[in-house]
């Protein structure tokens, strides 16, 4: 995941799969995924954000779950997980 501020009052985000993840299939398919792991989480990202998510390799194999681990690990990290109750 790449971040930057964007000094807009909304985050923005991009979604990214390279050619290497494998056929359009595939890619199409990991950037849903994340999408809508990321929409689900909307309300605990703070606005002011530009946002790309890149899929890696793993995800093509990943539950659910895993993705929403990997996504709320990765906005913690990067400071902009607002605290909550999950999910």
């Amino acid at each position: 995941m790449c971040v930057l501020p964007n000094d807009l009052p909304y985050s923005r985000f991009g979604f990214t799969a390279s050619r290497r993840l494998g056929n359009a299939v595939k890619r199409n398919r990991s950037r849903r995924r994340l999408r809508e792991v990321v929409r689900q989480r909307m309300a605990h990202i703070p606005p002011g954000y530009d946002l790309v998510f890149i899929a890696r390799p793993r995800m093509l194999t990943a539950t659910h779950e895993d993705l929403v681990l990997a996504v709320e690990t990765l906005l913690r990290r990067a400071g902009l997980w607002i605290s909550g109750e999950r999910g």
